[in-house]
Formats: C-alpha cells, structure tokens, sequence
C-alpha cells in the first residue's frame, strides 16, 4: 500500500488525497463503522446516564436503610439501657460507606445521630406515655431530621450531575 503524509495534515493514500478527519478508526483496513459518530455518543450518554441511575439508587438505599437502622437503634436506646451492639455495628458500617459516596454534611448529620443514640442509652429510659408527653410538648425527638434534610440535597446534587 502506498501512504504518504502530507504537509497539509492529510494523506495520500493510492495518489488520492485524503483529510484526516475523514478517516476514523473503522475505516482504516477498509471496514465500513457499523454505527455512527452521533450514534455512539447518543449510546455513550446512555449508558452513562443508566451509570448514574444505578449510582443514585444505590445512595437512596443507601440512606433508607440508614434511617430505618438508626431509628430503630435511637427507639431501643429511648426504652432501654442494653445497647444492641450488632445492631450499632452495622449503623457504623452504613456510616463509613456514606464517607466514600456522601457529602461531609450528610456523614457529619449521621455521625450526629449515633452519638445522640449512644448518650442516650446513658440517660434514663422512657416510658411510651413519657415519649408520647414529649412529642405532644412539640419537644423534638426526631434526630434523624437533619440527616434526612442533607441526605435528600446530596441526592438532588447528584442529580444535576
């Protein structure tokens, strides 16, 4: 085969002259591309975007099983003194997995709630009329609120992605 370059930025392929932006990686050896330039950027965004899809419920299911776990460790602590240490275990497993994916506020808001949940297995325990007084007393017993508030604005970030 005879292939010159040109000065030009193109090439001479048989004495024809050629532009290099007309020959892209499916031409070379004479194979036609089976998609097109558009075509695959079009799947390129597709399964990028089907990337973030999977990353996102990931990080919702992430943090539903965080509310659902550290709610019912702040429950147990409220009603009694004997820590469910497995239970804890795990609510810091989910917390050092938000290190890696979730933005600082929302690791600090759960960091937050565990230690809200420890000091109160150290406080007195509760009965159900007494947690029903305070919640009617419009005193807030939900420690989870601000942890929800960071968890939903990282996922809304994560979105505009």
């Amino acid at each position: 085969m005879n292939i010159s370059v040109l000065s030009s930025g193109g090439l001479l392929i048989h004495g024809r002259r050629i532009p290099l932006g007309t020959i892209g990686p499916c031409r070379i050896g004479g194979r036609r591309p089976n998609i097109g330039h558009r075509d695959w950027l079009s799947q390129r965004a597709h399964a990028r975007a089907g990337q973030l899809a999977h990353e996102m419920s990931r990080r919702d299911d992430l943090y539903k099983d965080f509310i659902v776990a550290a709610s019912k460790a702040y429950g147990d602590a409220i009603l009694s003194n004997e820590p469910q240490v497995q239970e804890l275990l795990a609510v810091y497993a989910m917390i050092s997995r938000m290190r890696v994916v979730s933005s600082p506020r929302t690791v600090a808001c759960a960091e937050k709630i565990m230690e809200t949940t420890i000091g109160t297995y150290f406080a007195p325990n509760k009965t159900i009329r007494e947690v029903h007084e305070l919640m009617r007393s419009g005193v807030e017993i939900d420690p989870l609120k601000d942890f929800s508030e960071a968890a939903r604005e990282d996922l809304r970030a994560f979105t505009s992605l």
